[in-house]
């Protein structure tokens, strides 16, 4: 016996069986679900770049401070 409940889809609020779909309308969930699909990927991609962006900011910014502290100390010293 088949699950039907792997064919059934929920559209605000109101249940359908895709197997009643049209051929047009089974092309748009397939292309639904493909976006939906895509959409995660590159926002796993996203959350990388955000991470990496973070990371060398930090980096340049920690840099530029120590940068900073070595000339103040060649002031002190000279």
């Amino acid at each position: 016996m088949t699950d039907k409940t792997n064919n059934v889809i929920s559209i605000n609020g109101t249940d359908y069986d895709t197997d009643s779909f049209n051929n047009e309308q089974k092309y748009v969930i397939a292309q639904i679900k493909d976006l939906q699909a895509r959409f995660e990927v590159e926002k796993f991609k996203l959350d990388q770049t955000q991470v990496a962006l973070h990371s060398f900011t930090n980096a340049l910014m920690k840099s530029l401070e120590e940068t900073k502290e070595e000339v103040e100390v060649e002031k002190v010293a000279s």
